[in-house]
């Protein structure tokens, strides 16, 4: 498989750092990972589906890893959805949008504004999303502005927050979501401005997809950790009301992030609902 890293413009002062894998000019899929993570979240999931024909392109969201941070502090959802778009113009149609929570959100919106996919995966994310679990995560990501001293405090911090994922024996992979300072102290690789953009209020998001019309027509997967605390029932039946045809793939012992606690599990859910709703061509 041949990977290469690109940077796509998207903004004034803002490129989009992307891993595009697969041949292009075969269906796109476009990954865009969760708030606080990096595109090396769907990395298998990227090779695999360049493997079953599909073109993938998996890219930092705007101010994360990679990714530019906005020079104006701009992180409201509206403009995360003008990046996609001009994402998606560096592939070809058919297209599907793969979101996880901040990225899930960001794929919703787009569709919501006149991007038009072919297919839509949305990962342990829905418009009514559960407020206890949306709090516990804006606390664990402003828990410590100061950083880190070391990786051992930074995956203490992460076990304490997500005790069912086994502690990592080699930290050198939380290199990638963690950036030295010149205070000599590890820091999130993200921007921390965007954790004070008010216009992130759920309601937001609601009012969009009441008014929204892609909900009757594209294809839909909610790929559900049976763990989360992000969605619950509530919120399935929320999303399930206003998109009729939606399909539900339960992972179990998953929580909201699903692709690192059941990778392959994963990935076999949205390689086959792909395959049937936005087929690759046949060799």
């Amino acid at each position: 498989m041949h990977k290469q890293t690109i940077r796509i413009p998207v903004a004034p002062g803002v490129e989009i750092a992307a891993d595009v894998a697969g041949t292009k000019g075969a269906p796109t899929v476009i990954l865009g990972h969760g708030g606080g993570q990096t595109r090396h979240s769907w990395d298998k999931c990227e090779e695999q589906l360049a493997a079953a024909g599909y073109y993938a392109i998996n890219y930092d969201l705007r101010g994360h890893s990679d990714s530019d941070w906005a020079p104006d502090g701009d992180y409201s959802i509206v403009t995360r959805a003008n990046d996609l778009a001009a994402v998606a113009e560096y592939g070809t149609r058919p297209l599907a949008l793969v979101g996880a929570s901040l990225g899930g959100i960001t794929a919703m919106v787009a569709a919501s504004r006149g991007l038009e996919p072919s297919a839509i995966v949305l990962v342990d994310i829905v418009p009514k999303m559960s407020q206890v679990g949306v709090s516990k995560i804006r606390g664990f990501m402003t828990a410590n502005p100061r950083g880190f001293a070391s990786l051992e405090e930074a995956a203490d911090a992460i076990s304490a927050y997500y005790p069912e994922r086994p502690r990592p024996k080699d930290l050198s992979g939380l290199n990638k979501n963690l950036r030295r300072g010149d205070d000599g102290r590890y820091h999130w690789h993200w921007d921390p401005r965007m954790m004070q953009d008010e216009r992130g209020d759920p309601r937001h998001l609601l009012e969009m997809m009441d008014a929204a019309d892609w909900t009757d027509r594209v294809p839909t997967l909610l790929v559900r950790g049976m763990k989360s605390d992000i969605v619950d029932d509530e919120g399935v039946e929320d999303l399930r009301r206003r998109v009729p045809k939606l399909e539900i793939a339960d992972i179990r012992g998953a929580g909201h992030m699903v692709a690192g606690d059941k990778n392959d599990e994963f990935n076999a859910a949205v390689i086959e609902f792909l395959s049937r709703v936005m087929p690759p061509p046949q060799s």
